[in-house]
């Protein structure tokens, strides 16, 4: 990327390699989409495909160790009444073919993790306009109205979704590789669910984005869970009545905003 505007957001590192599985069963598929493979869920009713979320995974991507979480997740926000699609971008190559967990040295040893970031960036920088665009083709009409969620690793195609037409509204939470042109450009309605303990989005990041945002007059709003950290939102642990209720918040607050702007 030839972005040279200050970083506020750094990439994935270490504490992204752990988490908790979520429990349940996926009611959505794979199909392909843009010749990638794309997890559809689907709402309770037909004529609410109308509205279109665009999901884009962390570094587990949709098919990783944590592949419950994100697919029960877009269950979630198909239930409420819209169309999702989660995209997987790692092409089959999630980090955990790598590393199991933050600790593990065994699966792979002297994987080279910012080589496999840099390896995926650069083919999701080219290929997710081409797989959004797929999207409109195969599932929208004239009327259909869209919003983009992404997680980490995927809070970067949501800006970039924001600062152009498609869209109507975005979302992310614990974001990574977001510089201060990200928040320039932001053209749409932005929700940021953020953690307290953040090492990629830390409170002086938030707080010039924040300032960003508002010497834009842009249309945002920051949601804040003291004592939560990094990956809260995907991988937390449900057993803790804390983190089960600052995910649930997460993923409830970001419904209430699509559905504010995709009316």
């Amino acid at each position: 990327m030839s972005d040279t505007s200050p970083v506020l957001a750094s990439g994935p590192g270490e504490c992204c390699l752990k988490g908790f599985v979520h429990l349940g069963e996926p009611k959505g598929e794979i199909i392909k989409i843009a010749e990638l493979d794309t997890y559809i869920a689907r709402p309770p009713s037909s004529a609410d495909g109308k509205r279109i979320i665009m999901y884009f995974p962390d570094v587990w991507g949709i098919n990783g160790s944590f592949q419950f979480n994100g697919k029960l997740l877009m269950d979630y926000f198909a239930a409420q009444g819209f169309l999702v699609l989660g995209v997987d971008y790692f092409r089959g190559d999630e980090v955990s073919k790598h590393r199991k967990h933050r600790n593990d040295t065994t699966t792979e040893p002297g994987f080279d993790y910012e080589a496999w970031k840099a390896k995926h960036i650069a083919f999701a920088d080219e290929h997710v306009p081409i797989w959004m665009e797929a999207v409109a083709k195969q599932f929208g009409t004239e009327e259909t109205k869209y919003a983009a969620v992404g997680y980490c690793f995927g809070a970067p195609y949501v800006m970039n979704a924001l600062a152009g037409t498609m869209v109507s509204a975005g979302a992310f939470a614990h974001p990574a590789f977001l510089r201060e042109s990200h928040f320039e450009k932001c053209a749409k309605p932005l929700f940021l669910s953020c953690a307290e303990t953040d090492h990629t989005f830390p409170e002086a990041s938030r707080h010039r984005a924040e300032a960003i945002l508002k010497e834009g007059k842009r249309v945002y709003h920051f949601q804040l869970f003291s004592g939560i950290e990094h990956g809260f939102a995907l991988r937390g642990n449900m057993d803790d009545v804390y983190e089960r209720w600052a995910k649930e918040e997460s993923a409830s607050g970001i419904i209430r905003w699509f559905n504010l702007w995709l009316k």
